[in-house]
């Protein structure tokens, strides 16, 4: 082991390189080492799968739970600027030394578990996974919070038993590792159900396989509009669950049409749990007004407006565009687009196509990602006479919008973690006029 491993990039920079693909689906090297590490938790254990709305699911829950007095820690991925934003206790991210000793663990039960003198073989998902894991089990919590990566079955936090599995919405991603259709992705992410454990389905067209599986094990299957559901009145909202009510609620801070329908599962997951996680209807009110989540449709203050929405998918993209046309009427329209290579990109820019007069198409720093011109030639097949602009980086696609807007239009900054991440380096932008400065850290 070198000395650069005992920084959190040279552990990064190391669980990169150990294993030939970024993505290798399957829990049999995660679970070796999970057991050599003898990694287990003693509190509740909540995994939230899905295809769109497990980062604002997992963020309701915690602040809820936080707001009841509970030390709760969460697992959330990809990461937008920083790698310690994918673990927070008390709402906190953790500091790059707290995560050193955990990286050690996990190469040190890699070699423990080594088949044929050969050390597992973790890719980088893998490995990271269980350092927080690792990290979040030597904490004294009251409850953790875990979102799936890809898919949920064979995602390495699957190796960790729930005690309440949450799947929010379905559709189509990821297909060429999950299937080709909602009923194949939904199995895949019933993967995450455990037999005599609650099951929360936020999605209110849950495909078939989900609830076959959920049957076929035994797992107490909660559906929305059967076992929970919500009243949207024009002030305010209400819930209803198996046995609980929660009247007079106010909307989430997390913005966004879609909302209501990760909140219900919220909801419903808490009164799955209530006998180990009493919540009081005033830590409900609190935790949702509280709850924070960059990056998804998060509208900033200044002038013109600044939208970061990180949807990569159509489905994610339909919501966003939904929630566009709800903000009122702007003049214009500037998006930075940036997307990766295996994303349906024709499929976004079809549905955002109408709500945008400028493109600011942009790289990203990634092997993975579709070049700016690829995005181009897919835009211009759409829209032969679109106004295109093309950029080198994300931040330089805003520098370039922001120099060209009025006060009174708006920027749409979307398309993947790494385009809204990669606006966010110098600190959370402010657009004052034609100038962009960051905000004060």
């Amino acid at each position: 082991m070198t000395s650069t491993h005992y920084t959190l990039d040279g552990w990064l920079a190391h669980a990169e390189a150990l294993h030939g693909r970024a993505i290798d689906l399957g829990l049999e090297r995660a679970q070796a080492v999970r057991a050599a590490m003898g990694l287990r938790f003693g509190c509740p254990v909540m995994t939230v799968a899905g295809t769109n709305g497990k980062g604002s699911t997992v963020a309701m829950l915690e602040s809820i739970l936080m707001a009841a007095g509970y030390r709760v820690g969460a697992y959330t991925s990809p990461h937008l600027v920083r790698f310690e934003e994918r673990c927070r206790i008390g709402g906190n991210d953790v500091s790059a030394q707290a995560l050193l000793p955990h990286f050690a663990a996990v190469e040190r039960a890699r070699h423990a578990a080594a088949r044929d003198g050969a050390a597992v073989s973790l890719t980088y998902f893998e490995f990271t996974t269980l350092a927080i894991l690792s990290l979040l089990a030597a904490e004294q919590l009251d409850a953790v919070i875990l979102e799936v990566g890809l898919g949920g079955r064979l995602d390495a936090v699957n190796v960790i038993d729930t005690d309440c599995a949450i799947i929010t919405s379905i559709d189509l991603d990821h297909m060429e590792y999950l299937g080709p259709d909602r009923e194949s992705i939904g199995r895949e992410k019933a993967g995450i159900l455990r037999r005599g454990k609650p099951a929360i389905v936020s999605d209110p067209q849950s495909p078939q396989s989900v609830r076959d599986h959920a049957q076929a094990i035994g797992a107490d299957l909660w559906l929305a509009g059967r076992d929970f559901h919500y009243t949207h009145l024009p002030q305010q909202w209400s819930w209803q669950g198996r046995a609980q009510r929660r009247h007079s609620l106010a909307f989430p801070a997390l913005r966004g049409a879609n909302q209501l329908l990760n909140a219900s599962g919220v909801l419903a997951a808490l009164e799955a749990l209530q006998a180990r996680l009493s919540v009081a209807a005033q830590a409900v009110r609190e935790g949702f007004a509280r709850a924070e989540l960059p990056g998804r449709f998060q509208v900033l203050a200044g002038q013109p407006t600044l939208v970061l929405d990180v949807g990569h998918n159509p489905h994610a993209i339909a919501v966003l565009a939904e929630n566009l046309d709800s903000m009122g009427y702007f003049p214009a329209t500037h998006a930075v687009f940036g997307a990766m290579a295996d994303k349906d990109i024709p499929g976004m820019l079809r549905r955002m196509q109408p709500l945008i007069d400028v493109w600011h198409l942009c790289d990203l720093p990634t092997p993975r990602a579709a070049q700016a011109q690829q995005v181009a030639a897919h835009l211009r097949a759409l829209q032969p006479a679109a106004r295109i602009q093309i950029h080198a980086s994300p931040l330089e696609a805003l520098r370039a919008a922001a120099a060209e807007v009025e006060l009174a239009d708006r920027i749409v900054v979307f398309g993947s973690f790494y385009t809204v991440g990669g606006v966010m380096q110098e600190g959370l932008p402010r657009l004052h006029g034609k100038h962009l400065s960051p905000s004060p850290q």
